[in-house]
């Protein structure tokens, strides 16, 4: 499976939304697009993970690095998650603690978090 990944300004946030599996392979697309965002002056991010299928440790270690890229600029980088499969691997490694995860794009944005 492919990784698609697509753009949009909502408020003063920035979504990108995320399809199919993030992996060992498709991961360094996403890791690019986080840089670029970032590069760009786009420090407030939310990752819209409904469309994701897989994610792997390698996922992981590019949304733990985007959260780090943007925080070096006090930013947020929030999840969009509400697929039971994935939040497992968020609860299981502790990232729970470290992003806030939402259900809605609509809730991420008006977070306060």
């Amino acid at each position: 499976m492919d990784l698609s990944l697509s753009t949009r300004a909502v408020g003063d946030r920035t979504v990108v939304e995320v399809g199919g599996e993030i992996d060992v392979y498709t991961a360094p697309k996403l890791r690019e697009q986080l840089v670029e965002l970032v590069n760009d002056g786009k420090y407030h991010l939310v990752v819209d993970m409904e469309g994701v299928d897989f994610l792997d440790s390698t996922g992981l270690g590019v949304l733990v690095g985007g959260l780090k890229r943007v925080r070096a600029h006090e930013g947020s980088l929030r999840l969009v998650c509400n697929q039971e499969r994935i939040l497992k691997i968020f609860r299981i490694t502790g990232l729970t603690k470290v992003f806030p995860i939402h259900t809605s794009v609509d809730d991420a944005v008006s977070a306060t978090d």
